[in-house]
């Protein structure tokens, strides 16, 4: 098998693209922790909260893998174009081999902390499945009053 720049090339806007997914997962998870946070500071300390803080460091941690596995693909993809530059088959193959088992570990995290999210939306889901009126609308907008008027 023969691995040109170009084959090495390929992963570079995959990975890159990968990678700014993660990221965006990780801000809107941070986001959420700050949303928490402040729920929290109000003393609002229900199951739903606490199962939600839970959830959260879990996919953290996830997060955390997901990112550092996509870093790894690329510097790996990096060190295969070396590689070719140097003209060592072996290497080539190898970091080429381990740059596409890195970005599919990643992938692999990646689906794992997206059915933990779903837990947590179910999870939120579930509190509201508990309010009196079935309404939806209805349950929203007495959160918002009550977020608007203060807690009563």
């Amino acid at each position: 098998m023969s691995i040109t720049f170009n084959t090495a090339a390929l992963l570079f806007p995959a990975i890159s693209l990968i990678m700014l997914a993660y990221t965006n997962r990780f801000l809107a998870l941070a986001a959420l922790v700050r949303s928490l946070h402040a729920k929290y500071l109000e003393h609002n300390k229900s199951g739903v909260l606490h199962g939600q803080i839970k959830n959260l460091r879990y996919r953290l941690k996830l997060i955390q893998q997901m990112q550092a596995l996509g870093v790894l693909s690329f510097v790996t993809c990096i060190v295969c174009m070396y590689c070719i530059y140097i003209d060592h088959g072996f290497l080539t193959e190898l970091t080429f081999a381990l740059s596409l088992l890195f970005f599919a570990l990643s992938l692999i995290v990646s689906l794992l902390e997206i059915r933990v999210s779903n837990k947590a939306l179910e999870l939120e889901l579930s509190d509201m499945e508990d309010a009196d009126d079935p309404s939806l609308v209805d349950y929203i907008k007495r959160k918002f009053d009550k977020t608007k008027n203060g807690p009563r």
